[in-house]
């Protein structure tokens, strides 16, 4: 027989719907990759099953909703830090915005002093809360513009705008905190508690806001021409430019977004406490950027989606109040959320490192 008619033979089976006999990938187990590909569901699992086994008021409706209402207000940082991180870049000023924002709106329910006109303008908090949001898009786009335009490293950039941002609040308040920012009847500005303390349906509205930003952001990614062009450009720059992708304008909205986030996390947190302090949001860039890498999106860009992140954000949150919850110092909060964060870039080094870009 031909030699050439032979090789040809050998291909006909799978032409007449025979299958091929299946062959090692080489990948693992397939409970390996489940267990890696699914870590952050499992240790949410885990952390709920241990800490009610050490408390009994740890496994509540309750308690959980509370749990919850925590995990909101670095939950929505965490989201605008997914899509910079989508993006290859990072952000690390979100802690800082989240302050600022804060105060801001501390200062605006305080009331802004016309001189000229011996007025004092009272606010509503609907307006309140646009300016507030304005303010951390305004921070996001600085943050743009010098990474995308004038090519500073992300890195350096948001580190800058981290300690300007801080210093900006310290400077609104002279290092003292807004208090009492409930308002008054009288004055028409009351209702700024409502983000904080309200429910709907017995759900923490700050809960249903992190729902919002979240399916909004999955929307964002899954379904628009916005969300093709971020992984592309976040898995490759050079290749997505080439492609036609507008990556300057990307980067410097995705930034904008971050900023928007992180704001909308200051209305929610000031709301809570019904006051704001220009230290609010310290460290919260390293939560962000922990329940991002948590949720298994890849540092280098272009992997990652909000469903992983808001586990890693519930993964967080439920860990730090368990451990309040059994009296563990609070400042063990630190070390675990480092220890977790090097835990899980090792996790994702062995999810995506072998894996060509």
């Amino acid at each position: 027989m031909n030699p050439k008619t032979e090789m040809l033979g050998t291909t006909r089976p799978a032409a007449t719907g025979v299958a091929p006999a299946a062959r090692p990938t080489g990948k693992g187990l397939p409970l390996a990759r489940i267990l890696l590909e699914g870590r952050a569901f499992f240790a949410l699992l885990v952390i709920i099953a241990v800490f009610s086994f050490l408390s009994p008021n740890y496994f509540s409706g309750a308690n959980f909703l509370t749990m919850a209402s925590h995990v909101a207000i670095f939950g929505l940082p965490a989201i605008g830090m997914l899509l910079v991180i989508l993006n290859g870049g990072i952000d690390l000023s979100v802690g800082s915005t989240l302050g600022l924002a804060g105060v801001f709106a501390g200062f605006l329910m305080q009331g802004i002093n016309l001189e000229a006109l011996g007025v004092v303008l009272y606010l509503p908090v609907w307006a309140v809360a646009i300016l507030t949001l304005a303010l951390g898009a305004l921070v996001g786009l600085v943050n743009g513009i010098l990474i995308a335009w004038c090519r500073v490293p992300a890195f350096v950039a948001t580190l800058g705008t981290l300690y300007v941002a801080r210093g900006v609040a310290l400077l609104m308040t002279n290092g003292l905190t807004y208090n009492r920012l409930s308002g008054s009847e009288a004055l028409g500005n009351t209702g700024f508690d409502w983000l904080g303390f309200n429910r709907i349906f017995n759900v923490p509205v700050g809960v249903l806001v992190l729902a919002v930003v979240a399916l909004a952001c999955g929307f964002l990614l899954s379904r628009t021409a916005f969300g093709r062009w971020l992984y592309a450009s976040g898995g490759n720059e050079r290749a997505a430019e080439l492609s036609g992708v507008p990556v300057k304008r990307v980067k410097v909205s995705v930034y904008v977004l971050s900023g928007m986030c992180a704001a909308m996390a200051g209305l929610v947190l000031s709301s809570q406490l019904t006051s704001a302090g220009p230290t609010a949001g310290t460290t919260y860039e390293l939560t962000a950027i922990a329940a991002v890498v948590i949720g298994g999106a890849a540092l280098t860009g272009g992997r990652g989606n909000v469903r992983g992140t808001l586990l890693g954000a519930f993964v967080i949150g439920f860990l730090s109040d368990g451990l309040v919850i059994i009296g563990v110092s609070a400042y063990w909060q630190t070390v675990f959320t480092g220890a977790v964060i090097v835990l899980a870039v090792l996790l994702n080094t062995l999810q995506y490192g072998r894996r060509t870009r």
